[in-house]
């Protein structure tokens, strides 16, 4: 599985103007719910409903907010490049910059669980991470999401 199976090239955002978590989940969502045909709010409240479990801000400026939801047949994701970091309530403390959103459907099981461990895997590698936050338009971040998540990479 790369990462550009779970994300399509409208999914990404370069340069994402959010102030607050909240904020940056609902439009990631928004930009999810035409894709999945259910409403943005819905995919928001459950967005939030998994984020009141714990921070999914796994540290290094990163964060993967993610849910089961019902009424999605795959999984999908998003992408952002958050123009200034914002308080994510991560692990390390550290303000987030780069946010990859899973949704999966209510019944996934392994392959949700396989799905995260790729992206925390991807994202975490130092190099990938750098040139996603140089980049700044979606054509060019899908293309280091392609390369960093091809087998012989990192």
């Amino acid at each position: 599985m790369d990462l550009t199976d779970l994300i399509a090239p409208d999914a990404l955002v370069g340069s994402l103007k959010a102030v607050s978590k909240k904020q940056a989940i609902q439009d990631l969502a928004e930009r999810l719910a035409e894709r999945v045909g259910l409403p943005a709010r819905e995919i928001f409240d459950q967005l939030l409903q998994r984020e009141r479990l714990g921070s999914t801000g796994i540290g290094h400026g990163i964060a993967i907010p993610h849910a089961r939801i019902r009424g999605v047949d795959k999984i999908v994701g998003a992408f952002a490049r958050l123009e200034k970091p914002i308080d994510f309530d991560a692990i390390d403390d550290e303000p987030v910059d780069l946010i990859f959103l899973l949704l999966a459907p209510e019944d996934e099981g392994a392959d949700h669980l396989k799905a995260l461990a790729k992206v925390a895997r991807a994202l975490r590698d130092s190099d990938l991470a750098a040139k996603l936050r140089s980049s700044r338009d979606a054509a060019t971040l899908y293309a280091v999401l392609a390369a960093g998540s091809a087998p012989n990479a990192a």
